[in-house]
C-alpha cells in the first residue's frame, strides 16, 4: 500500500508538471499570488512583503491524512539555514519534501505526517527575489527576517480557512532556527493581535545557530577529544574562540561574523580539513563535505558549499543518488511552477542574503527561546551527534544558560531511548521532555538530521506534531505486535 501511495504521488508531480493551472509572470514586477494543481494537491506562489521585495511559498497537502476529531492534521512551516538556503529547493527536494532530485518518490517524506509549507526566506534566497537586486530591500536582522515572514503567513493563512484549522509547527535547521524563534514570536504577537489567523502548534529547532558563541568555544575542546586536533590546534582555536566571545559580548557582530570565518579556517588547517557538518569525515577527501577548499570557507561561497554539501549527501546513500539541484530548479521545477520570472535564476541572489546579514549572523536568540517558553510555546531541539558546526555540546551550553522556570526539573530528568528501523533494538537516540520543552538527541546523524537518520527523524516529527497519522501507525504496529505474541502462544 505504501508503495502504490508513493507511485502515484509521483505520477501526480509529473502530471501536474504538464498541468498546472498557467500563470504568466512576463517581468519581475509581476507575478502570481496563487497557483494550485488541479487536483489541489499543491498550491504556490509569491506574496510581495515589501514593495519590491516577493516572497516565494510552496504549499503540499498530504495524500496521507489521517482524519481525528481530538487531533487536527498539522502543517510543518520549514526554514532552511545559510542565511541564504532556498527551503523550495533543499529542504524540499534533498530533504523531506515527497520527491528526491531525480523526481522520485522519498519514502521517507514528512508528508507522511503533516501537510508541508516551504518558503525561500529571506528575501533574495532561491526563487525569492527583490527587484533589480536593490541592496536596500534585503533584510539586515532576523527580526526585519521574521516580519516578512509574517507577513506572507497573514496573506496564505488569512484567506484559507481549511489552512486555519491546522496548528502551524515552524521546523528550522541550521540559521533556519534564529529566523524560527524570531518568527514565532512575531506570528504571536500578531495573532493576539488579529492580524493572523493562525493556531501555532509549536518551534522546532534542529541544528541551529541558536548561540554562535557557544558553538565556536565548543569546536576546539571537542575535535581534541576526537584526536583531530592536537594541543597547538587547540590553543589557537581556543584563542580565536574567545577573541569570538569578547566581540559578541562588545556588539560587534560584524567583527565577530569575520573572526568566525577566521576560525573556521584555522581549525580546517590545523585538522586536515576536518567536515563541520560531520567531524567524521574529512572534506578534503570526501565528498560530503562542506569545506572542499579553504576558500570556500569564506562568507561568500558558504552558500554554494551548503548547496553541494547535502547534495552530495545522498548520493552517497545505498541505493540512492542525486540529481544536479540547480539543473532541476532552474529546468523541469521552474517550467512546472509556471510562475517564476524569465529573466530570473532560482539562486540568483542567495549570496547577496549572507552578505547582508553579517552583521546580525553572531548575535544570539537565547532570550528568544525563553520567550516562547514563557509563553507556554512548545519548544523542541534536536541535534545531529556528529554535527561540528552546530555542535551538540554547544547546543547543551546554550540550553543551560536558559532562564525558563523549568530548567532545573529539565535537566534532572533522565533521557528515553529511541528505537527505529528494521533493526528493532538498536538505539537511535534519546529524548527528554519536562513541560513544553522536549530534547532530541540523535546518534549517527550530522548537520542534515533527516537525511542522516531519516527514520527516527520521521518518528520524531510525528511526536513534535502530535500528528494523528503517527498515532494510526503506532497502532497499527501495537496490534501487529498483539497478533504475532497470539500466534506464538497458540
Amino acid at each position: 500500500m505504501g508503495k502504490l501511495c508513493f507511485f502515484l504521488l509521483s505520477v501526480v508531480f509529473l502530471v501536474s508538471l504538464l498541468n498546472g493551472e498557467t500563470v504568466t509572470a512576463a517581468s519581475r514586477k509581476k507575478v502570481a499570488t496563487g497557483v494550485r494543481t488541479r487536483d489541489g494537491s499543491e498550491e504556490w506562489g509569491y506574496v510581495e512583503v515589501r514593495p519590491r521585495a516577493h516572497m516565494f511559498w510552496w504549499l503540499y497537502r498530504s495524500p496521507y491524512r489521517v482524519e481525528d476529531s481530538s487531533k487536527p492534521w498539522p502543517i510543518i512551516l520549514w526554514l532552511q539555514g545559510g542565511p541564504g538556503g532556498s527551503g523550495v529547493g533543499m529542504g524540499n527536494f534533498e530533504e523531506i519534501g515527497p520527491l528526491d532530485t531525480y523526481l522520485k518518490p522519498r519514502n521517507s517524506t514528512w508528508l507522511q505526517v503533516a501537510d508541508l509549507l516551504f518558503v525561500d526566506n529571506p528575501v533574495g534566497t532561491g526563487y525569492s527575489f527583490v527587484e533589480e537586486g536593490d541592496a536596500d530591500l534585503f533584510v539586515k536582522t532576523d527580526d526585519e527576517a521574521a516580519s516578512d515572514l509574517t507577513t506572507l503567513l497573514e496573506k496564505v493563512f488569512n484567506r484559507n480557512e481549511s489552512l486555519q484549522k491546522s496548528p502551524l509547527y515552524i521546523v528550522a535547521e541550521s540559521y533556519g532556527g534564529k529566523f524560527a524563534v524570531t518568527l514565532g514570536l512575531s506570528a504571536l504577537k500578531a495573532i493576539e493581535a488579529g492580524k493572523l489567523k493562525l493556531i501555532l502548534g509549536g518551534v522546532a529547532l534542529g541544528d541551529t545557530w541558536i548561540s554562535p558563541e557557544d558553538f565556536v568555544l565548543s569546536w576546539g575542546p571537542l575535535l581534541k577529544d576526537l584526536s583531530r586536533l592536537d594541543n597547538n590546534g587547540l590553543q589557537k582555536a581556543n584563542s580565536l574562540a574567545e577573541k569570538i566571545r569578547q566581540q559578541i559580548r562588545e556588539g560587534q557582530y560584524a567583527d565577530a561574523t569575520n573572526s568566525w570565518s577566521e576560525l573556521e579556517g584555522v581549525i580546517s588547517a590545523n585538522s586536515n580539513s576536518v567536515d563541520f557538518y560531520n567531524f567524521l569525515l574529512d572534506s578534503g577527501s570526501d565528498p560530503l563535505s562542506l569545506t572542499t577548499a579553504a576558500a570556500e570557507l569564506s562568507q561568500k561561497n558558504a552558500m554554494k558549499s551548503y548547496s553541494r554539501y547535502i547534495s552530495s549527501l545522498r548520493s552517497a546513500l545505498p541505493g540512492g543518488g542525486v540529481g544536479d539541484l540547480d539543473s532541476i530548479m532552474n529546468g523541469v521545477i521552474k517550467t512546472k511552477l509556471k510562475i517564476i520570472p524569465a529573466n530570473f535564476s532560482w539562486g540568483e541572489q542567495s549570496s547577496n542574503v549572507f552578505n547582508q546579514m553579517v552583521g546580525d549572523f553572531m548575535r544570539p536568540r537565547i532570550n528568544e527561546v525563553d520567550e516562547l517558553l514563557a509563553k507556554g510555546v512548545n519548544v523542541t531541539i534536536y541535534n545531529g551527534q556528529l554535527d561540528l558546526i552546530c555542535s551538540t555540546k554547544g547546543t547543551e551550553a546554550w540550553v543551560e544558560k536558559l532562564k525558563w522556570e523549568g530548567l532545573h526539573s529539565f535537566l534532572s530528568m533522565n533521557r528515553t531511548p529511541l528505537l527505529c528501523g528494521a533493526e528493532g533494538q538498536l538505539t537511535k537516540g534519546f529524548t527528554r521532555s519536562y513541560k513544553n520543552l522536549n530534547f532530541f538527541w540523535i546518534l549517527g546523524a550530522g548537520h542534515f538530521v533527516p537525511v542522516d537518520q531519516p527514520c527516527i527523524a520521521l518518528k520524531m516529527v510525528g511526536q513534535i506534531t502530535q500528528s494523528p497519522a503517527a498515532d494510526a501507525a503506532a497502532s497499527a504496529k501495537k496490534d501487529q505486535k498483539s497478533k504475532h505474541e497470539m500466534r506464538k502462544v497458540w
